[in-house]
């Protein structure tokens, strides 16, 4: 669980709530003493479709060429 003051609590409160939904207490703090707490809501995670991700990666085209070799051609033709 992270600290933050008050006053930086104000300027951040969007990023704050962001942190929380992904499962990272915050904890605000006035004058070093805690007074407040930002928790996430617990959501029921939804059960994976074991059929349909089946069916999505099967009718994925496979890639041409390892990704090591693709990665090099692109960073090597990018610099000259």
């Amino acid at each position: 669980m992270s600290d933050v003051t008050l006053a930086d609590a104000k300027a951040q409160l969007s990023d704050l709530v962001e942190r929380a939904t992904r499962g990272e207490p915050v904890q605000i703090t006035r004058r070093g003493k805690p007074v407040a707490r930002i928790v996430g809501i617990g959501r029921e995670p939804k059960p994976i479709d074991l059929e349909a991700l089946k069916a999505l990666t099967d009718g994925m085209p496979l890639q041409g060429e390892p990704a090591r070799s693709w990665i090099r051609s692109v960073r090597d033709g990018a610099r000259y």
